[in-house]
C-alpha cells in the first residue's frame, strides 16, 4: 500500500498513527498518510527561524529561478510519492479518486498551481505592487528615489489546506520565493497537491526544512495557527469564526460572492445568462468564487427559470469522464446534510427551487457510495428571507430582487461582486464599498480571476511590513 509520510524540517516521518484515504466509488484503500502530534509540531516550529536563515541566505532572483523550476517539474516530472514515485497522470488520479473531483476539474486545477509557480516574478510583482524583489535580500534599498525598508512578521507561515479543490493552494505556493518556510497541514482526503508541491521544490533546490507537510488532528492544527506567526485558515463558517479577530490569521471561508445587475441593464438580463451560470457552476460550484447570490432590481422570476433551464441540463457523469461538470462528494453524508437544510428553509414561505421544477427531478442523486447534488436555483420574494444569502459546496445560487440603491448596504461580506451596470453613479457607490473584496465592473464571470491580483488577502503584506528607515555613515 502506498504509504505517505509527514516531511518534518526536511525528513520523512513515519508515524504508528496513520489515516487511510479510500476511492470515493470503489471504497477500496488507495493510501496511508502518517500523522504528527501537536507537540511533535510545536518542536518542529521552534526551529523555524534556521529554516528562515537558509531561505535568506539565497538571492531573491536565485529563488525565483528555483520556483520556476519546481513549476515545470510539478507538472511534468515523476516525483516521490511517499515509497513510490508518482508521474502528473496519477497525480490527477489519485487526486480524483480520493476527493470525488473529477479528473478534468482536477487537472485544470492543477494547472492553477502550475501557473503560479512558473510565472511566480509576475505574480510578486502583483503582491508587491512592482517591488524590486532585491530589496528583500538585504531588508533595504531605493527604488524610484524612495528608501524602502521591509521586515518579516513572521519565522513560518502556516496553511490549514482544504480538501474541496486543489486550485486553492495556488495562494500559499508563493510563499518559499518571499524567503518565509511553509508549515502545511493538508486536507484529510486531499494531501496529494501538497506533497507533490514539496517535492516539486526539494528538487529545484528549495531548503528541505523549509517546507513541512504535517498531516495532523484539529488540536495540531490549532498549534500551527498559534505558533506560526502568520497562517491561512480554509473551512466553513464554524471553523473560520473563532479566528475572525486575530490578525495573524487570514481566513478563507464563504465567499458569498455575487452578480448585481443595474437598473440600466435589467431590461437586457437574457445576455447575461451565460456569464452568470458560468459563475454559478464553473468547478462544480466548489470555490469561494462562485455566485451564491444574484441581486436584481426587477425580472427575478425569469432570471431564476432562466438560469435553471441552463443549468438544469448538467448531469452526473463518471469521475472520469472529461464532460463531468458536477463533483461527487467523497463523504456521502455531506449531500443530504446539505439538501436537507435546503429542504427545511424552502418550508419558510417566500422561496422556491425554481431548478427541481424545472428538472422535475430531486437535487440529490446517489450511486453506490456515491453521491452528487445537482445545481440548484431558488427564487427569494424578500432578500431577508433565510435562503437569500448561503453558500453550499455545489452550483447554487439564490435570486433576489432589491431595489438598486439599497443593495451595497444589503448585500453583506461579498469576496467577488459583478456588477453588470455603466451607471457611474451606481459604480462609485461599488467602488466605495467596504463589504467587496473584489470588483468586476462589467460582464466579468466572477471565477475569472487575474493572478497578479489577489482575490482574498494578499500574501505578501500577510508576510511583510514596511518600517520607517534612514541611515548614515554606512
Amino acid at each position: 500500500m502506498l504509504h505517505i509520510p509527514a516531511l518534518r524540517l526536511g525528513k520523512p516521518y513515519t508515524s504508528l498513527n496513520k489515516t487511510q484515504l479510500v476511492h470515493h466509488v470503489t471504497g477500496e484503500t488507495i493510501a496511508e498518510v502518517s500523522q504528527v502530534n501537536g507537540s511533535q509540531i510545536v518542536r518542529d516550529i521552534s526551529k523555524m527561524e534556521e529554516a528562515r536563515n537558509e531561505l535568506q541566505a539565497i538571492p531573491m532572483a536565485k529563488l525565483m529561478h528555483m520556483v520556476k523550476e519546481a513549476g515545470r517539474i510539478f507538472a511534468t516530472d515523476s516525483l516521490p510519492c511517499g515509497d513510490q514515485m508518482q508521474s502528473f497522470d496519477d497525480y490527477i488520479r489519485n487526486l480524483s479518486s480520493t476527493t470525488g473531483s473529477p479528473m478534468v476539474f482536477c487537472r485544470r486545477n492543477a494547472g492553477k498551481v502550475e501557473y503560479v509557480l512558473r510565472n511566480i516574478d509576475t505574480i510578486i510583482a502583483g503582491l508587491t505592487r512592482g517591488l524590486d524583489m532585491s530589496i528583500l535580500d538585504t531588508g533595504h534599498g531605493t527604488q524610484d528615489g524612495r528608501t524602502l525598508c521591509f521586515v518579516p512578521t513572521c519565522s513560518s507561515f502556516g496553511a490549514i489546506l482544504p480538501s474541496n479543490s486543489p486550485g486553492v493552494h495556488s495562494l500559499w505556493a508563493p510563499t518559499p520565493a518571499l524567503k518565509i518556510p511553509l508549515i502545511l497541514k493538508p486536507g484529510r482526503e486531499e494531501p496529494w497537491t501538497p506533497f507533490r508541491v514539496i517535492q516539486a521544490y526539494l528538487k529545484a533546490g528549495i531548503p528541505p526544512a523549509a517546507v513541512n507537510f504535517c498531516p495532523t488532528d484539529h488540536a495540531g492544527a490549532g498549534e500551527i495557527l498559534r505558533g506560526t506567526g502568520r497562517s491561512m485558515l480554509f473551512g466553513d463558517s464554524t471553523t473560520t469564526d473563532p479566528y475572525k479577530n486575530d490578525h495573524r490569521v487570514e481566513l478563507h471561508g464563504p465567499g458569498y460572492s455575487k452578480v448585481l445587475i443595474g437598473e440600466d441593464k435589467i431590461a437586457h438580463w437574457k445576455d447575461y445568462i451565460d456569464i452568470i451560470a458560468e459563475s454559478i457552476a464553473a468547478n462544480g460550484g466548489r470555490s469561494c468564487i462562485n455566485v451564491s447570490a444574484v441581486w436584481v432590481p426587477s425580472h427575478g422570476k425569469e432570471i431564476a427559470h432562466a438560469l435553471s433551464e441552463k443549468l438544469s441540463k448538467i448531469q452526473v457523469r463518471a469521475y472520469d469522464d472529461p464532460n463531468a461538470e458536477l463533483a461527487a462528494f467523497a463523504n456521502p453524508d455531506v449531500p443530504d446534510r446539505i439538501s436537507g437544510m435546503i429542504d427545511n428553509l424552502l418550508k419558510t414561505p417566500g422561496a422556491t427551487d425554481v431548478t427541481e421544477k424545472v428538472r422535475g427531478t430531486p437535487r440529490l442523486v446517489k450511486e453506490g457510495r456515491c453521491a452528487w447534488l445537482l445545481p440548484a436555483i431558488v427564487h427569494c420574494e424578500t432578500y431577508d428571507h433565510a435562503l437569500a444569502n448561503k453558500e453550499f459546496l455545489f452550483p447554487y445560487a439564490s435570486v433576489v430582487e432589491c431595489p438598486q440603491a439599497d443593495m451595497i448596504k444589503l448585500i453583506g461580506p461579498t469576496l467577488v461582486a459583478t456588477a453588470i451596470t455603466e451607471d457611474k453613479d451606481f459604480a462609485h457607490v461599488l467602488l466605495n464599498s467596504t463589504n467587496v473584496d473584489r470588483l468586476n465592473l462589467g460582464p466579468i464571470p466572477t471565477n475569472r480571476l487575474t493572478w497578479d491580483q489577489p482575490h482574498e488577502g494578499n500574501l505578501f503584506t500577510h508576510l511583510y511590513k514596511q518600517r520607517a528607515y534612514q541611515q548614515s555613515g554606512f
